[in-house]
């Protein structure tokens, strides 16, 4: 089976995509360092512990494997941390993927999936966002992320780097079947925090803003299955094996749901109470953001069929009470 790297494969988003991966036919090489991953999560194929930093462990996987492609997942991603440390993001989001760039281009491993986000455009508040919207990232993290896609862009002239960049929001639920999951240490996602909450394992949720102009007055946010989400990355490895060229997609449903939907909706599904209080806005957080898809519907055939809450909440329910990984 055909070997693709998989940068962060040991972290949530990348260790689902990596069984989908397999179930597809390849072998996903996990290439991690474990800094926010989980060893425990790496189950679909072979582990290669290293830093985007070390070049020379870089070329040594490259030359090892020989991967047909890259799906590059491997970033910090807390907004806030990216704000008060912004010099983190640059040297490990920027600096690492320009390494991990320059050796796959050495490799001559040219077809590259890249994990970005809807952070690079910024505060575009009650905007239903497309692929053509302005990038006008607010923050560190986006910015990251932004100068990413700029870097692509480059080595598609100089190398010929044919490339996919998907752009989405929030991520949720869990693999349905419970080999992996999600967990992060801080936890900072809405859903995983109010199932902290209902299990006991934090004293309540806060409710972060509660003026809003919405409909009940808390922020509205889209969020993806993360099964869909994979299943679009491996629709666009697909796309890009078939030779037809770099592409940018957002993925959303373009609804979005409020923080007390999210709220209810999982009081509902696990019949338990939710501890919560409510608490002041955050500043910078927007009434609404919410990503169209149209493009990845209609050129990747990506339908996200998982992600409404009721099976969001569900799936990650199941995880939440099947134990988590450890370090």
């Amino acid at each position: 089976m055909p070997n693709i790297l998989v940068t962060g494969g040991a972290g949530y988003i990348g260790s689902h995509a990596c069984k989908v991966l397999a179930a597809n036919g390849f072998t996903p090489v996990t290439y991690d360092n474990l800094v926010t991953g989980w060893q425990e999560a790496v189950k679909f194929g072979p582990f290669e512990q290293g830093d985007l930093s070390d070049t020379a462990r870089l070329d040594a996987v490259f030359k090892d494997y020989a991967p047909i492609a890259v799906m590059h997942f491997a970033a910090l991603s807390q907004v806030g941390e990216s704000m008060t440390d912004p010099g983190l993001y640059w040297r490990n989001n920027v600096g690492g993927s320009l390494n991990l760039i320059e050796a796959a281009t050495r490799a001559g491993c040219l077809n590259f999936v890249f994990s970005s986000t809807c952070a690079t455009y910024g505060e575009q508040d009650g905007v239903t966002l497309d692929e053509t919207s302005l990038q006008l990232p607010i923050n560190a993290y986006g910015a990251s992320k932004r100068a990413i896609e700029d870097i692509l862009k480059n080595f598609e002239e100089s190398h010929g780097l044919s490339h996919v960049i998907f752009r989405y929001f929030n991520v949720a639920g869990a693999d349905p079947e419970g080999e992996v999951g999600e967990f992060h240490q801080p936890e900072t996602h809405l859903i995983p925090l109010i199932l902290d909450a209902i299990a006991g394992r934090r004293e309540k949720l806060t409710i972060y803003g509660t003026d809003y102009d919405t409909p009940d007055g808390t922020c509205i946010r889209d969020y993806v299955h993360v099964m869909d989400l994979v299943d679009a990355h491996v629709k666009g490895l697909n796309w890009l094996l078939e030779g037809k060229g770099s592409q940018i997609f957002n993925l959303g449903t373009g609804k979005g749901f409020s923080v007390r939907e999210v709220l209810d909706s999982s009081r509902i599904i696990t019949n338990k109470p939710v501890p919560y209080e409510e608490g002041l806005r955050r500043p910078g957080d927007c009434t609404k953001l919410v990503s169209g898809s149209v493009r990845a519907r209609d050129q990747l055939g990506w339908t996200p069929d998982r992600s409404n809450l009721e099976t969001m909440i569900a799936d990650a329910w199941r995880w939440h009470q099947s134990g988590h990984y450890s370090k």
